[in-house]
């Protein structure tokens, strides 16, 4: 499975700070939960990226 391959699964999405000042991204998907913490630095790098991601699939409709 690659970014590319589209999967019909229902998912929650969780985005907020941690309690020790990290920025947590909690994913919980057909019984599995995954917490990922990252700093505040990686987490507007991550940010970035989506946004560059959102512009990128906008300019191929």
């Amino acid at each position: 499975m690659g970014i590319d391959t589209e999967r019909d699964i229902e998912a929650n999405l969780q985005i907020g700070p941690t309690n020790k000042g990290m920025v947590r991204i909690y994913v919980e998907a057909e019984g599995a939960e995954i917490p990922m913490d990252f700093t505040p630095d990686d987490a507007e790098e991550i940010a970035e990226e989506i946004v560059a991601a959102a512009n990128r699939a906008r300019a191929m409709k």
